[in-house]
């Protein structure tokens, strides 16, 4: 066990997945907007993609520069930037992948949501892919309060930003992306729900 984390790290399950498939292969760019401390990134460096990533807390993304100074000795510092999902400097059509993983459910209210999510999808490059792993209320719509808006206190305890299917499908046409798997929801135990929403960029 001790071996396949020190490959992989604490990588999503359902982003693992899309590694066995094939949709994330070795020579891609990838982008983790929100990147938090790099536990999506570990096989990633390992195994010599071209890795960037963002996040607006400076501690993490000091955690992730090092973790890639360790894994991958060559790859430049400025990978990794302090920077706010919505205000990424990366250029337009810059990834062949971005990650999102549980980044866009702290979104405040609908514009920050759009421009979180705008800001990710940005930076994909025509025919690219956008996994992204986000809370939302399919399979619990009547387990959580409304606070304001899109905003839902949980079963748990934590106040997120929840999506539902009617939104996701919504955004996937308004984006021009179309869906490569069926949205995916995870329930654990009535507290909280998490949805895996894969989406390629159209041309």
């Amino acid at each position: 066990m001790s071996g396949l984390h020190e490959q992989f790290g604490q990588i999503d399950i359902y982003l693992f997945d899309q590694l066995l498939r094939g949709r994330i292969a070795p020579g891609m760019r990838v982008v983790d907007a929100g990147c938090g401390s790099g536990r999506n990134l570990v096989y990633l460096l390992r195994e010599g993609y071209e890795v960037f990533g963002a996040d607006a807390d400076a501690q993490a993304v000091e955690n992730v520069r090092r973790l890639a100074a360790s894994l991958a000795p060559d790859m430049p510092t400025g990978n990794f930037r302090v920077e706010a999902v919505e205000e990424m400097a990366f250029p337009d059509g810059f990834a062949d992948v971005v990650i999102s993983s549980a980044v866009l459910h702290f979104a405040r209210n609908d514009d920050q949501f759009q421009a979180m999510l705008r800001g990710a999808w940005r930076v994909l490059k025509a025919g690219g892919l956008f996994f992204c792993r986000l809370a939302s209320s399919i399979g619990m719509e009547n387990r959580v309060e409304r606070v304001a808006g899109r905003r839902f206190r949980l079963p748990d305890g934590s106040e997120r930003y929840l999506v539902d299917e009617a939104l996701l499908m919504r955004l996937t046409e308004e984006l021009g992306g179309q869906l490569l798997d069926p949205l995916k929801t995870t329930v654990v135990q009535n507290q909280r729900c998490m949805t895996t929403w894969v989406v390629r960029k159209n041309g």
